[in-house]
């Protein structure tokens, strides 16, 4: 399961990173990596973007760099 499946009020687990070069940097250096604590915190109006709760901050990602975060529902 990928993280832009999940709705809000939804905990899980990063389990792993399918996002290559420049993206998956981007998002290993926000905080995104496998045993990572996620909650969902909402979808903007207009879906894009989700608003994320990661280790104690909140994120904010679009859909389609979501799509690349693989997670398991706690």
């Amino acid at each position: 399961m990928t993280l832009d499946e999940l709705q809000p009020g939804i905990s899980c687990k990063m389990t792993g990173l399918t996002a290559s070069g420049a993206l998956g940097q981007r998002l290993m250096d926000l905080g995104f990596y496998p045993g990572a604590a996620i909650a969902i915190v909402r979808n903007a109006p207009l879906v894009d973007p989700v608003e994320l709760h990661l280790d104690g901050y909140h994120v904010s990602l679009r859909h389609n760099e979501a799509r690349h975060i693989e997670v398991e529902i706690r």
